[in-house]
């Protein structure tokens, strides 16, 4: 399957990745998650975990930063998608296959990246094919809330966890949960952008939901917890 080549999340950078087909490629969202990522205290010492990886990268650019990367994908095309581009960009991940954090068990981080899929859908079913990595259910959650319940258990006490999401499956919703969970969460960072093509195919069914209404813009944000 033919594959393409993206830019990388930070768009000062020269530096490309390899997409293939049936992985998410590289964008606003990454770019965003990107941004908060350069705001974070990274040295050789910090212990990164990304969830999710994609293309790797967002792992390959905390390694360019200094980290001790983990990516993770249930996609065997993104495992292998994100091992390349690390090396490509002369770094060093470690990559993982399976679901989560249930690929790295008893292991703690300094740093937790996630952009799951995030798009409401109106198939209840699981997603499968490319749209796994975008359709999340119809309230769009179906990872956002395993990724806020399980971020307690694989963060230090002095970690972070830096989630991006658009604002179609509730902020709110996610602030509450890793309340719950035993987190101080806030809003960090956000855009505004136009709906893309997935969103504008399901124009209809957002307006039926009360999604969308006349406007055609999502807001994305990224939204920062840490242990209490």
């Amino acid at each position: 399957m033919p594959p393409t080549t993206v830019g990388c999340p930070t768009p000062a950078d020269p530096r490309r990745c390899w997409v293939p087909r049936g992985v998410y490629a590289p964008q606003a969202d990454t770019r965003l998650l990107g941004r908060a990522l350069h705001r974070e205290p990274i040295t050789d010492r910090t212990d990164v975990l990304d969830l999710g990886t994609g293309s790797g990268a967002l792992a390959v650019e905390a390694a360019r930063l200094g980290g001790r990367v983990t990516a993770v994908d249930i996609s065997w095309r993104a495992v292998a998608a994100a091992w390349l581009n690390a090396q490509l960009n002369g770094q060093s991940l470690r990559v993982r296959h399976g679901d989560l954090a249930s690929a790295v068990p008893g292991r703690r981080f300094d740093l937790v990246l996630a952009n799951p899929p995030y798009v409401p859908a109106p198939d209840t079913a699981p997603p499968r094919g490319p749209a796994r990595a975008w359709d999340a259910g119809p309230d769009g959650r179906l990872l956002i809330d395993r990724v806020c319940d399980s971020a307690p258990a694989v963060l230090h006490p002095t970690g972070a966890l830096l989630l991006v999401h658009s604002h179609l499956c509730g902020v709110d919703t996610t602030l509450a949960r890793l309340t719950e969970a035993g987190l101080c969460a806030e809003v960090v960072d956000r855009t505004r952008l136009p709906f893309g093509p997935v969103l504008r195919s399901r124009l209809d069914w957002l307006r039926e939901r009360g999604l969308a209404n006349g406007d055609t813009t999502e807001e994305l944000v990224v939204i920062r917890g840490r242990p209490r």
